[in-house]
This record gives structure tokens, C-alpha cells and sequence, in this order.
């Protein structure tokens, strides 16, 4: 459970907007949304070696320029 002490002084929508960010990088709805369905290892393996590819490859594009 995320908890945000709002500061003195402080406004709702700023508190509320420290409490967004901090729930996005729980990554608390990425994990919810990888249950939905069921992948099998083989191919989470696989998208994360065309993932590891194209990073490399853009990296190495961006270097020469």
C-alpha cells in the first residue's frame, strides 16, 4: 500500500500527483497487466532477445552519427 503524507501547505492535486508517479514506478499495472494472459517462457525469451537486438543495433545507428 502506497501512502502519501500530504505536506503542509501543499495542494491536493500535487500530493495526488507525487502519489501517480510513485504508483507508476511500483509498476504495480505492468504486473497486472502480464497476468491478464498466460505467455509461455520460450516466447518471453524470445521478445527479449529482439528487444536486447534492436537496442543494440539503435545504439550502434546513433553512435556513428
Amino acid at each position: 500500500m502506497l501512502k502519501i503524507e500530504v505536506k503542509e501547505g501543499e495542494s491536493i492535486e500535487r500530493a495526488l500527483k507525487r502519489y501517480k508517479r510513485k504508483y507508476r514506478r511500483t509498476k504495480v499495472l505492468d504486473q497486472i497487466k502480464d497476468r491478464q494472459h498466460y505467455t509461455k517462457q520460450s516466447t518471453e525469451r524470445r521478445e527479449a532477445l529482439q528487444k536486447a537486438e534492436y537496442k543494440q543495433q539503435y545504439l550502434l545507428e546513433n553512435e556513428d552519427q
